[in-house]
């Protein structure tokens, strides 16, 4: 399909018909659609019901999609489409076989928040070592004004030099998370099917069973997969310190929750970090929402502005390789 002639392709931007079906979340109003309204007519809605996605998505030949489920059934009822964005990294909610057996390209943003996500990783790690929020909460209760003491600390402060953290999976925020692990004077351990060693830190790959034996820190980078879903169980749990420290900024089904939360509320793992749960929003009886010196974000790691500025600059690049018929990023080749 890269090699699509330009004479298949829309190129009327007064005939292009893009539709936004969740929009919402990159841009809730501090962003500017402008750039990609250039690209043809947009129609852009902040959130579409899985009823009405085809209603929206059947005429428009240009289909950007966050988190709406795109499935074969509907690929197949929408007769116009020649181009599905993903307002994302991951695209598991696109059926892209069917997408390719109708000659259909779907492009994803491999990477703009990068940085972000390794400053959410140290946010939950600073919060879960130092308690900056709950000790400011206590002052603010009064707790220091009465206090005989010129300090006082409710939590254990912990020292990060010198710890070792280990991250599992050595992509772009892997690498980048290490970095900054290593600028605190952590030593990284990793483990990557994929690496043996990483040449920007100089470090080998570890066996993974060392990785949750010996570090302190351990922060998920990985994608979903097969092999890897629940990485984070009872077993794996079993290795770990009971001081340790579990961050997940990736993917929520890479943990067990019911074990986590168990482990959690037993003691036998210090706490854990988390932006992402296996269901999203979740449910209020999900155990790790109660669960002992458990921290959870609502996927925000991702979502500064400059990331999704990033994001949509990429977006519309995308899509602006793709109608000049040299399309990038594109997950269905």
């Amino acid at each position: 399909m890269s090699n699509m002639p330009k004479d298949t392709i829309l190129n009327m931007k007064s005939d292009r018909q893009i539709v936004v079906l969740d929009g919402y979340t990159l841009n809730p109003g501090d962003l500017s659609w402008d750039k990609l309204k250039t690209a043809g007519v947009c129609t852009i809605y902040d959130r579409t019901a899985p009823e009405e996605v085809i209603e929206r998505a059947q005429y428009a030949n240009i289909i950007l999609i966050n988190k709406v489920i795109l499935t074969k059934d509907i690929i197949q009822q929408c007769n116009n489409v020649q181009y599905i964005g993903v307002l994302a990294t991951g695209y598991n909610n696109i059926d892209v076989e069917a997408a390719r057996e109708q000659s259909v390209v779907v492009t994803n943003v491999p990477t703009y928040g990068t940085s972000s996500v390794a400053q959410m990783v140290f946010a939950h790690i600073f919060n879960l070592t130092q308690h900056v929020a709950q000790h400011s909460e206590a002052v603010g209760e009064g707790r220091w004004s009465e206090c005989k003491d010129f300090c006082f600390w409710d939590y254990p402060l912990i020292e990060l030099q010198g710890l070792k953290m280990g991250i599992i999976g050595m992509g772009r925020i892997g690498l980048a998370t290490a970095k900054l692990a290593q600028a605190l004077g952590m030593d990284v351990l990793f483990y990557d099917p994929m690496l043996d060693r990483e040449p920007g830190m100089g470090k080998k790959a570890t066996g993974i069973e060392s990785v949750f034996s010996q570090s302190d820190v351990i922060s998920l980078h990985c994608p979903l997969t097969k092999e890897n879903y629940r990485l984070i169980n009872s077993k794996t749990i079993a290795l770990m310190k009971p001081t340790a420290l579990v961050i997940n900024t990736s993917r929520g089904d890479l943990i067990d929750e019911v074990a986590l939360a168990e482990a959690l509320n037993e003691g036998k793992i210090g706490g854990a970090g988390l932006d992402v749960l296996a269901k999203e929003p979740p449910a209020k009886d999900n155990p790790l929402l109660a669960s002992r010196n458990c921290f959870i974000t609502p996927h925000i790691a991702w979502a500064t502005k400059a990331a999704r500025q990033r994001l949509m600059d990429i977006v519309v690049d995308n899509i602006t390789a793709f109608l000049q018929g040299r399309p990038i990023n594109v997950v269905n080749p």
